[in-house]
């Protein structure tokens, strides 16, 4: 590396910074107010949910819009390696979904360069970071 850098590249450093500077600043803005807003709407829907739940009512429509209760149901497991016994018994891959470990894979390969799993496709680019002095 030189020791002489060009002005303009010292130029387009300091403007990087001041413009990721900026960009932080109206994302921690925006996140405040964000969580503000949602909060009062966490609060509003839990109201409707208690009046469906007094009521007993699955739907209300209002001269000001409709609102309607339904479940949602999440799945999760606490013990992977029983999960995962579970899928192979039962022949049930979609239990999974279709995604790779980057972590893994990068190791993997890094392992075995000479063993290329069979569909992999990988895309690399040039990333800049950029860091105050």
């Amino acid at each position: 590396m030189t020791d002489t850098v060009d002005t303009s590249v010292d130029r387009l450093t300091r403007i990087y910074i001041k413009i990721r500077d900026a960009k932080a600043a109206v994302s921690a803005e925006f996140k405040e107010k964000d969580k503000k807003l949602t909060d009062q709407m966490n609060a509003v829907k839990a109201q409707l949910l208690d009046y469906c739940k007094e009521q007993n009512v699955e739907s209300v429509r209002t001269s000001e819009g409709m609102f309607y209760r339904t479940v949602k149901t999440r799945y999760w497991t606490s013990d992977w390696a029983a999960m995962h016994q579970f899928v192979v018994e039962h022949s049930m891959p979609e239990f999974l979904e279709k995604r790779l470990n980057q972590t893994a894979v990068k190791e993997f390969l890094e392992e075995n360069p000479e063993t290329v799993p069979p569909g992999l496709n990988v895309d690399s680019e040039y990333m800049i970071s950029v860091r105050k002095k």
